[in-house]
Parts: C-alpha cells; sequence; structure tokens
C-alpha cells in the first residue's frame, strides 16, 4: 500500500509540472523578454508549409515577448503560393515592424521572396544578392502551347495619305544612289511583308487565358504591396510579367528596397536612409534607428541603436513538418509504405512490416495532402503498383510488370512536376528506383522461364521414361512394379516377369510401357 500510494503521489506531482512545462515544451506561450530585442528568423530554402508555420509562430511569438521589430532573413528560390499568402497576411496583420532582410552575400529573394520582402515594413539588401524573377510557376503540369495572335489587317485609306505622297516627293531629289538602295529597301520589305503576313507575337499574346488570369492576378497582389509601402510598384509588375531581377545595388537606385547593408547588424546601422559601413551584428539595428514605418495605420519610429537580437529556431513541431514534407523524403515514405504492407500480406504474421509500413505510407499521405501534388501522378503509382503485384499471380510473362514499371515511373515523375527548387523528386531517387523495380522485375520473369525448362518433379508426370518392372509374362495386359507399388500395365510387345520396361504414358491408373 505504501508503494501505490507513494506513486499516486508521484503521479499527481507529475500532473501539477505539467501545465508549468507545456508551454516550454510546445512553444505555445513564450515568456515576455525581460528587455527590448530585435527577433531574427532565418528563411532558407524552398518556401513551404514548414517553412509559413516558421514565420507566422515566430512572429507571434516576438510580438508576445515585446520585441520592437522582427527581421527575416532571406535566402529563397521560391516556393509555394499558398505558403507565400500565409507568411504575408501574418506581416501584414503584425503589431510590430518586420524588416525583410535578403542576406548573407550571395543570397537571393526570387518568386515568392520578392513578394514576401515587397510586404515587409522594410526592405533591405546584402551586398550581392539579388531580388525579382516573380512570375507564377503552375505545379503539376507544364503548361500548354504558345497562341500565335492572328494576323492584324492593314488599316483602311485615311485622310493622312496625301501626306505620304509628299514625302515620296520630296525623296525624289535625292541622289540616284540613294533611290536605289531605298528601292531596293522598299522591295525586300514588301517581299517580308508578303512572305510573314503577320505582327510579331507580343509575350502577353502568346498566353493562354487561365496563364493570363494568374498573372494578371499576381499583379495585382504585387503592386497592391508596392503600394501599401511606397516601393517602385511598375518595377514589381516587370518582376511578374517579365520575370526580371535586380541586384541589390540597383535595387536600392530603383526604390525596390529601402537600403543596402552587409549584415543582420550592418542592417540596424543605417540611419534615415543613410547608407553606412557596418560589419558587426548590433549594425543592422543601428542602421534601421530613426526610421518612420506604417505599422496598423500608426506611424512608428524605430529605435533600434545597440537593440539585442534573439533568434527564434524552430520547434520540434516545425522540424518534424519540414522533414515529412520535403518530396523526395515523403516519396520514399510512399514506397516504404507500399512495399511493407506487400511483404506483410506475402508473409501474414510478420508484423513489423506491416506496422512499418502504415506509418510510413500515412506520413506520406499527410505529406502529399499538405504538398501541390499532381493527382494524375498519384494514380498512376497507385496502377503501376497495381499491375506490378498482378504480375506476380498472371502468367503474363513480363507485360503486365513492364507497363506497372513505366506506369509507376511516370507517375514518379509527374508527381510534383514543379519548376521550384526544394519542391520536386530529386531525378536519381526515382532513376534508383525505377532500375531497382526492374531488376526485379527480370529476375521474376527469368525465374519463371527457368522453371519452364526445367523437368517436373511432382506427379504422375514424372513416372516417363522412368524404369519399372515387369512382375508376371504378359503380352498385352499385365501388371509391373514401379517404386514399390504394383501397377496395372499394357504393352505392344511381349515381356517376361522380372524384365526392366520403361514408361512412355501414364492414363490415369494405367501404365503404357515397353521392354527396355
Amino acid at each position: 500500500m505504501a508503494r501505490l500510494r507513494h506513486l499516486f503521489l508521484a503521479v499527481l506531482g507529475f500532473a501539477a509540472l505539467v501545465p508549468v512545462a507545456a508551454p516550454r515544451l510546445v512553444g505555445a506561450t513564450p515568456l515576455a523578454s525581460p528587455s527590448p530585442a530585435a527577433a531574427v528568423l532565418e528563411v532558407s530554402g524552398a518556401i513551404g508549409p514548414a517553412t509559413s508555420r516558421y514565420v507566422v509562430r515566430g512572429l507571434e511569438a516576438a510580438q508576445e515577448r515585446g520585441d520592437r521589430l522582427l527581421i527575416l532573413q532571406l535566402d529563397t528560390p521560391g516556393g509555394l503560393d499558398t505558403s507565400m499568402r500565409d507568411i504575408i497576411r501574418a506581416i501584414l496583420a503584425a503589431r510590430i515592424p518586420v524588416v525583410a532582410f535578403v542576406a548573407p552575400s550571395g543570397a537571393r529573394a526570387a518568386s515568392a521572396g520578392t513578394y514576401i520582402l515587397y510586404a515587409c515594413h522594410v526592405a533591405a539588401m546584402a551586398p550581392a544578392t539579388n531580388l525579382g524573377a516573380a512570375t507564377p510557376v503552375a505545379i503539376g503540369g507544364e503548361s500548354s502551347p504558345q497562341r500565335e495572335p492572328p494576323a492584324e489587317r492593314e488599316p483602311p485609306p485615311t485622310e493622312k495619305q496625301p501626306a505620304k505622297k509628299e514625302t515620296q516627293k520630296e525623296t525624289q531629289k535625292e541622289p540616284a544612289g540613294d533611290k536605289e538602295g531605298q528601292k531596293e529597301g522598299q522591295k525586300e520589305g514588301q517581299k517580308e511583308g508578303e512572305s510573314e503576313g503577320k505582327s510579331p507575337a507580343t509575350p502577353e499574346q502568346t498566353l493562354t487565358a487561365m496563364e493570363r488570369k494568374t498573372i494578371n492576378d499576381a499583379v495585382a497582389y504585387i503592386r497592391g504591396l508596392a503600394e501599401l509601402r511606397n516601393r517602385n510598384a511598375d518595377w514589381a509588375e516587370r518582376a511578374v510579367r517579365e520575370a526580371v531581377s535586380l541586384s541589390a545595388a540597383e535595387a536600392l537606385k530603383m526604390n525596390v528596397v529601402d537600403l543596402v547593408a552587409y549584415d543582420v547588424p550592418d542592417l540596424l546601422k543605417r540611419v534615415d536612409g543613410r547608407t553606412l559601413i557596418a560589419r558587426d551584428v548590433p549594425d543592422l539595428l543601428a542602421q534601421l534607428d530613426g526610421r518612420q514605418v506604417k505599422v496598423a495605420d500608426q506611424l512608428v519610429t524605430l529605435q533600434t541603436r545597440g537593440l539585442a537580437t534573439v533568434r527564434i529556431e524552430p520547434d520540434w513541431r516545425t522540424r518534424l513538418l519540414s522533414v515529412i514534407t520535403n518530396p523526395t523524403l515523403a516519396y520514399g515514405l510512399l514506397l516504404v509504405g507500399i512495399y511493407g504492407l506487400l511483404l506483410e500480406g506475402y508473409n501474414p504474421g510478420a508484423v513489423l512490416p506491416g506496422v512499418v509500413g502504415s506509418i510510413s505510407l500515412l506520413l506520406a499521405l499527410f505529406a502529399f495532402q499538405i504538398l501541390s501534388v499532381n493527382y494524375a501522378g498519384l494514380a498512376l503509382i497507385a496502377v503501376g503498383v497495381g499491375l506490378i503485384i498482378a504480375e506476380f499471380f498472371l502468367p503474363t510473362f513480363g507485360s503486365l510488370g513492364v507497363g506497372g514499371l513505366i506506369a509507376f515511373v511516370v507517375g514518379s515523375i509527374i508527381l510534383l512536376d514543379s519548376d521550384v527548387p526544394g519542391l520536386n523528386i530529386a531525378w536519381p531517387v526515382i532513376a534508383g528506383v525505377a532500375t531497382a523495380g526492374g531488376l526485379m522485375l527480370l529476375g521474376l520473369v527469368y525465374l519463371a522461364t527457368r522453371s519452364l525448362r526445367r523437368p517436373v518433379v511432382t506427379g504422375t508426370q514424372t513416372m516417363v521414361g522412368t524404369l519399372g518392372e515387369a512382375f508376371e509374362d504378359f503380352g498385352e495386359r499385365g501388371r509391373v512394379r514401379y517404386g514399390g507399388e504394383l501397377w496395372n500395365a499394357r504393352t505392344s510387345a511381349p515381356v517376361r516377369a522380372g524384365q526392366p520396361v520403361r514408361i512412355v504414358r501414364v492414363e490415369g491408373l494405367l501404365l503404357w510401357v515397353e521392354p527396355s
């Protein structure tokens, strides 16, 4: 009883400590900062669900701690539109200034990173960085073929045509050499006009209706952000329509960013927009000191000189989500899940393959539910697996297996068909899986063909060609001894008792034999 009492008290004590320790474990209720600071979030790599969760939770934590501002350090090639918009919504609703800082040198804020930079209250870049190339890219398939614009008709004659005649009269007074050159140029121009018959197509005319809708929506979105932050909206539109990019120095000249700094401390030393050189951590905050930004419809003067920086690291949930939503890893979990369930089906009671396969398959489906997946690719993978399984049970000599392998590989290729780096499945993984599947299929076909060439080792067919012994003398019907048993037999030639005989055919329980 004493042990039970102690155990009960220990459980009660642990239950009492859980509410106190839980916020620290999951990061749900961050403690207030003892002194004002600047929170720093590092976004590196493709922007996905894990990144948006990290930024949104980090911004909430910085606001609850009472930090004066948040520095979002960017180095990204782009990412998913939904994740980008989640981050921008959080920035626009922030109660503290958010500073976008493209760093370190050599970093970029391309595609989705450009939108996020435009949404921040202050935009800064390190030297030797770039931004732009913000044209939306469709995920899950290639764009449709380009449309040729309709040929433009010649304008009807107008009242301005007599002026052309006057200009022609004036050109007649020029030297003869110039006349010949003009005539040749007119003839060549007429030939080119007749052969082409069409005006050159503009980029807008070569797009489909859906592509124009997507681009126009993106243009309106980024122009709205640029106008909100008083930045260059015309260049932002070019970044979407023409996929142009800018270096840090050019971005500063064109009012795309507010300042250029070497690192986070350097950014803080840029006072009132003046470009100063700084090389330590407090510099970035000092560069921002004295600037006024509009936060929640109020002008806020930044007081950042000497402000301490606090880096917010992603919690375990964000790290786990980042790992699971890696396309290559999600694809690997899908394969482990499929083969684990297959092994459990072939070997019932093994338990381990079924448990591992079930968990891996559920994690893969969770990742694909978050990622932008081409469901046609997922269906092709399912069909390919089904055909490969059918190959084990149907005598198709590899036809179903080859078809299943092709469907599986094609489905893997288009499963996450994206031009955004980091949001597609690595080609070496697909090639390795296809090679392994092909080798397994070839091994199966080889074993099947070899088994057909081997002699039969079971049933009455194994008796054909073997020797027995005549049990008695007979000329047509009699009995023979085979394998310690007496069999009824027929022969085409007389045999004597004890004479070896060869079995040539088996019909039920009757053996056809001949003298050996």
